[in-house]
């Protein structure tokens, strides 16, 4: 029989923090990383377009699609039976009208299986988060780095590190909490600058690189398991060298097939020695 277990909703992440206690989100990628993910009692999955680079091999989440991202939703959207799972919206999904932004966000639930959606950018983008919102789809923000508009900010570089910029940040997640957005990521941005936002807003903020003031904390689960060989960031904390680990068993599998062993009896099927008697009788005969 089949556990039931009760899907969190965005009004238990806000309930969480009001009584003080920290939200977790992991980015996944599939449905068996999204499993571990929601059986561990991760509060949100992140379908995050960083599966550019984990799972698809981009140099960078620019190039992914639409179409890429409800691909792995659906995936992962099997697996979230407790945690909210969030899914990304990619470059050029919203950024040209408010329109493009709601009919992206309900493929993005319709078809990817999403509880609520995520984009990136602050003030410039609240009226698509306000259309969102107002379409009936919860929306969380993200701001600081955004790793789609990485050319526009000079690489992925930490931002908000003078007073005008963390001034700026401030007013982005005031514009995104005043659109109605039930959360806010605040990416690689000084300390105590996301302490500042975090005194200042009213819903919870999640940290990716912002310090541990904020209310919550994301990883991308290739990152903390050391499942990724390109970088790692300076934020991330790895948990576990997975690359590691599977490079000695397919080491291991290698030297077991050619040194003969692997398989061994334990590994095969075997055929009742009076039926293999016969099969070799009828193929005399043939």
């Amino acid at each position: 029989m089949t556990e039931t277990v009760k899907k969190l909703t965005i009004f238990d992440l806000q309930a969480k923090v009001d009584r003080g206690e920290k939200v977790f989100q992991v980015t996944a990628v599939d449905f068996p990383t999204a499993q571990l993910v929601d059986r561990a009692g991760i509060d949100c999955i992140l379908i995050g377009d960083s599966l550019g680079m984990t799972a698809l091999g981009y140099a960078s989440t620019v190039p992914v699609t639409m179409d890429e991202m409800i691909h792995h939703a659906k995936a992962i959207s099997r697996a979230a039976r407790r945690a909210i799972l969030v899914g990304d919206l990619p470059l050029g999904a919203y950024h040209a009208s408010s329109a493009d932004a709601v009919d992206n966000a309900m493929r993005m639930v319709k078809e990817g299986g999403a509880d609520v959606v995520k984009l990136e950018g602050g003030e410039d983008f609240a009226p698509m988060a306000e259309a969102v919102v107002r379409a009936g789809i919860p929306v969380m923000a993200h701001i600081g780095l955004t790793p789609q508009l990485m050319s526009k900010l000079g690489g992925f570089k930490v931002q908000g590190k003078d007073a005008s910029a963390g001034v700026q940040l401030l007013k982005d997640a005031l514009a995104m909490e005043q659109a109605g957005c039930f959360a806010i990521v605040l990416e690689a941005i000084p300390d105590r600058v996301a302490q500042l936002i975090t005194q200042r807003l009213r819903i919870p903020t999640i940290g990716i690189g912002a310090g541990p003031h904020c209310d919550g904390q994301n990883l991308v689960l290739h990152d903390m398991v050391g499942l990724f060989d390109r970088f790692t960031p300076k934020f991330v904390k790895k948990y576990g060298d997975c690359w590691s680990l599977i490079s000695k068993a397919l080491a291991e599998f290698q030297d077991d097939v050619r040194d003969g062993r692997f398989p061994q009896a334990e590994h095969s099927f075997t055929m009742k020695e009076d039926e293999y008697q016969a099969l070799l009788q009828q193929l005399a005969r043939d």
